[in-house]
């Protein structure tokens, strides 16, 4: 099992990045490219003032309509992309990784508050595969792979949760945790988990187009 660590914390997560970065050049620049060569003015209607003024918007808890109106889906959405950010970089065990590979170090929360956090996001996974049973505007647009991308999503909080209380084999988990982990990393750019990649691009030609041609907020 030493070796398969190391094998999972080596080759196989540079490999991971690697593919992660490369993933989501290459996601960006395709989407860019499609667009222009279906709109050849497209780009000309993008503004960095009203691009901007709608992702601030945007980022703000209940600042938008659409927001107010589903309050419990926008405090779980918001807490779980928070979260998921606070726990990847803030972890003190994923800091030492960080510290031991390339040098460089920052405070981290404490062991408590993440073991929390880790049954929080698990939670939220959860409430995101109900609500996509349940609620019939959703669910028309639902298919096993939403569900398998959640699964994917909870996948290393379930393992890194089980490590961190030793429930069954420690280097088991610990090693599933990082294989789920590097999964998920692999997958972003080709899944609709490119949403993180694309969400600032779409709300910046959204907020332009609102903002420049229509004149009016959309939010």
């Amino acid at each position: 099992m030493q070796d398969v660590y190391l094998l999972v914390s080596g080759p196989l997560a540079w490999a991971a990045w690697t593919i992660f970065v490369l993933g989501s050049i290459y996601k960006i620049w395709s989407t860019l490219n499609t667009a222009k060569k279906k709109d050849q003015v497209l780009l000309n209607y993008v503004s960095f003032k009203y691009g901007m003024r709608s992702i601030i918007n945007w980022s703000i808890p209940f600042n938008t309509v659409n927001m107010r109106l589903n309050p419990i889906f926008t405090g779980v959405a918001f807490f779980f992309h928070i979260a998921f950010f606070v726990l990847l970089i803030f972890v003190s065990a994923h800091q030492i990784m960080i510290e031991e590979g390339f040098g460089i170090g920052w405070f981290t929360i404490p062991d408590f508050v993440a073991d929390i956090m880790a049954f929080a996001v698990i939670g939220a996974c959860i409430f995101f595969a109900v609500r996509r049973v349940i609620r019939p505007e959703v669910s028309y647009v639902t298919d096993w792979t939403d569900f398998g991308l959640l699964a994917l999503v909870a996948a290393p909080f379930v393992t890194g949760v089980l490590a961190y209380h030793q429930l069954g084999d420690y280097m088991l988990m610990v090693v599933l945790h990082m294989v789920s982990a590097e999964l998920l990393l692999v997958a972003i750019p080709f899944t609709r988990l490119s949403h993180m990649l694309l969400a600032p691009l779409t709300r910046a030609y959204i907020g332009s187009e609102f903002g420049m041609v229509r004149h009016v907020k959309d939010w």
